[in-house]
């Protein structure tokens, strides 16, 4: 599903009201009466006092018509107006003389008014600011959104939470609804997926407007949010007369005395990705450790007991993911960089083959083309300097892929898969996640993909998925707090399984059962 930014979404207003000969009122009207029917099917009639409060744009406007729908259905509403400027917008001022035709004469909220007491019963819908807001809220309006946010009433954003703004970071981090719920229009927005503004909302939906069809699919998006349906369009199935040479060979190259545990881990995520053969090189402490724990996998050690001082094979294996567990010694830094120097392999790094290239950025040259960098949000920041907010991260990590022709692996709630000037948002995973272990197998699964012959980016947009989907499912037997990266691999298995998964209908219902 593609994420699009607000000049996007506005030609597609405009294109949408041109081709249907529709107004923009009436495209409003459209928006609201998908609000009033989402709520209205959840509240059937219920008199729970809905305060609405509506900016002076369009947003408001949508909050308007939503009060003349909810007002039509005898709910209990007050409207409240947040006259922060003298500038309405023409669709504000013709849904606020529609409302006043109805007997609803909203209240006009200014830098003198009281603030209105909220129950924490009652239901606050947020129609303040839309994708629109470039600058921060005077301090007055400020106020009255930290009094609705302590008010503990829910709060229904109607398509961001006001305050958040769709392409920068945030100023001022008081003057921000955090709703429980969010509507938004047609498309998702990219602020709800990052940490920083992410959090200013529980949950949201999409409602389609009807927005034309043809015409989103033709814009090219910056974002692309990545679900089941996507993945399942980069499948490559497996042939009958295949063999497992058929499906390449992965080489893991990590590990360090107390470290080794991260090689097995990355090394059985590969096999479990798909890997027609794995190999393990690591020092000669973690020989007997592999052999034990991974039978399927065969071991190379280095003449090193405790750490890897020289990288040096015979086997010509399709992929090479390296750094887990194999630390940042001299020795081994020395290792590395020859290693680099030499290669010319489709690469997986991670760990610390990420802190010895931030260190030696001479190295980034040596890459091969579509390298995949897989760091955690401290790694980056090592490898493309430190950001003002999550926007100018994303902004830095894109200009870092276009420089050096690398994919990076953009590690958190929301996995960001960055290569070049496109994003790619993936959703599944879980707060459960957040374990030692889990960043090592993602780096064996990537590798495996990559085996297998997906491309790098397909690889690291798939298995960024799959590790999630897997631990999603691991959840649901263990919670958050039990899981572990051995959890996560036991589930690979199953995450592949869930992507062939067909609904099938109840009987007694004619409802889908998954």
């Amino acid at each position: 599903m593609k994420i699009f930014n607000a000049k996007q979404i506005y030609e597609a207003d405009k294109f949408t009201i041109e081709k249907q000969q529709i107004t923009s009122e009436q495209l409003m009207e459209r928006a609201a009466i998908q609000i009033f029917n989402w709520m209205h099917s959840r509240m059937q009639g219920a008199q729970t006092k809905i305060h609405l409060f509506c900016g002076i744009g369009n947003n408001g406007g949508d909050g308007l018509v939503l009060a003349r729908h909810l007002q039509d259905h005898d709910y209990n509403i007050e409207v409240f107006v947040v006259n922060y400027s003298e500038h309405r917008s023409k669709d504000f001022l013709i849904n606020l003389d529609r409302l006043k035709e109805k007997g609803v004469w909203p209240n006009f909220l200014n830098e003198q008014s009281e603030l209105p007491v909220i129950g924490k019963d009652d239901i606050v819908v947020d129609a303040i600011f839309g994708i629109g807001l470039n600058r921060v809220p005077d301090k007055w309006v400020v106020r009255l959104m930290q009094q609705l946010n302590n008010s503990n009433a829910f709060i229904l954003s109607i398509d961001m939470p006001s305050g958040l703004f769709m392409e920068a970071g945030l100023p001022n981090k008081k003057g921000v609804i955090k709703a429980n719920y969010v509507l938004t229009f047609q498309v998702p927005k990219l602020a709800f997926f990052l940490p920083e503004t992410g959090k200013y909302m529980d949950h949201w939906e999409i409602l389609d407007i009807g927005l034309d069809q043809e015409f989103m699919f033709k814009l090219k998006p910056q974002y692309e949010l990545i679900g089941k349906n996507e993945v399942l369009s980069m499948y490559i199935p497996r042939e009958k007369y295949s063999h497992k040479g058929s499906y390449g060979h992965s080489l893991i190259i990590g590990g360090s005395y107390g470290k080794i545990g991260a090689v097995v881990l990355a090394a059985k995520g590969s096999m479990l990705a798909g890997s027609g053969l794995v190999t393990a090189f690591v020092p000669r402490c973690g020989y007997l450790p592999l052999q034990t724990a991974l039978p399927e996998a065969m071991v190379i050690t280095d003449n090193e007991e405790v750490e890897i001082s020289k990288i040096d094979f015979s086997i010509m294996p399709s992929v090479v993911g390296i750094g887990v567990g194999i630390g940042t010694t001299a020795t081994t830094v020395k290792a590395f960089s020859n290693f680099l120097k030499g290669n010319k392999l489709p690469l997986v790094i991670d760990a610390d083959g990420l802190n010895i290239l931030s260190k030696n950025q001479d190295l980034f040259q040596e890459m091969p083309p579509q390298t995949v960098l897989t760091p955690h949000p401290k790694e980056l920041e090592r490898l493309i300097g430190k950001w003002a907010d999550d926007f100018d991260k994303l902004k830095k990590a894109k200009e870092f892929s276009e420089k050096y022709d690398c994919i990076l692996v953009i590690k958190g709630a929301n996995t960001m898969t960055i290569y070049k000037d496109m994003g790619y948002v993936n959703t599944t995973g879980n707060p459960g996640m957040a374990t030692g272990g889990s960043g090592d197998v993602l780096t064996g699964v990537i590798t495996g993909m990559i085996a297998q012959g997906y491309s790098p980016l397909n690889a690291a947009i798939f298995g960024v998925y799959i590790h999630g989907k897997a631990a999603d499912i691991a959840v649901e037997k263990c919670g958050f707090q039990a899981l572990i990266a051995s959890g996560i691999l036991d589930n690979i298995g199953m995450a592949f399984l869930d992507l062939f998964q067909v609904s099938e209908p109840d009987v007694a219902t004619g409802e889908s059962q998954q």
